[in-house]
């Protein structure tokens, strides 16, 4: 692959057909006293190992492609089914009134932590607690599992409120990262549509 010098005082012009974006790592650390119970809820996770890669990727396309998530919808069935099928890979589904609304992708990989590798919400149940519900489940799975770390990171494509919502969840940033990537809506990876709050610039 080829690379560019970096200006980092300044701005650097990218390749066409590049984009590029601030991606925030965050972390947090796993408290020993057990949560307490929870009350009633609209919500429900249900824990899955080897999911078909049909379904991971039709929940994956539902939270993600507003956001441009395209680290998985450039995997081909291959690669992705060795990921889904590690023994260190969880899936966390979000589910209400029997839809998946939501997922938390869980890496276990790391003695002693847990990244959180994929989270978020559909659209229509934003700002309605689910996001909030789904992470305390990833808090309790992180004390069952005995682990004291967990971190994840998000990206100036996330939501918006990404950060202020780790942030209320007890994660604190701890790293910056410039990404630059392929623009997966060229490549033919996601729909031109997607991501409309990303600016898509034709390669000349």
């Amino acid at each position: 692959m080829p690379t560019i010098p970096l200006d980092l005082d300044g701005y650097t012009d990218l390749p066409a057909g590049r984009i590029a974006n601030v991606v925030t790592y965050l972390e947090k650390t796993v408290s020993p006293q057990a949560l307490p119970a929870p009350g009633v809820s609209l919500y429900r996770t249900r824990s899955l190992r080897s999911p078909s890669n049909a379904w991971y990727r039709a929940i994956y396309r539902r939270v993600g492609e507003r956001w441009l998530w395209f680290e998985r919808a450039i995997l081909d069935d291959a690669r992705l089914a060795v990921w889904l099928t590690a023994p260190t890979t969880e899936i966390l589904a979000l589910e209400h009134d029997g839809e998946t609304v939501g997922f938390a992708e869980l890496d276990w990989s790391l003695a002693g932590n847990v990244e959180v590798a994929m989270f978020g919400v559909v659209a229509k149940v934003t700002g309605k607690g689910a996001a909030a519900f789904l992470m305390e489940r990833v808090h309790a799975r992180a004390q069952e599992e005995g682990v004291g770390r967990i971190w994840l990171h998000t990206c100036t494509f996330d939501h918006p409120a990404a950060v202020p919502f780790y942030r209320r969840a007890g994660f604190t940033p701890y790293k910056f990262a410039i990404e630059v990537t392929p623009d997966p809506r060229l490549t033919g990876h996601l729909p031109r549509e997607a991501g409309p709050h990303v600016a898509l610039i034709e390669s000349k």
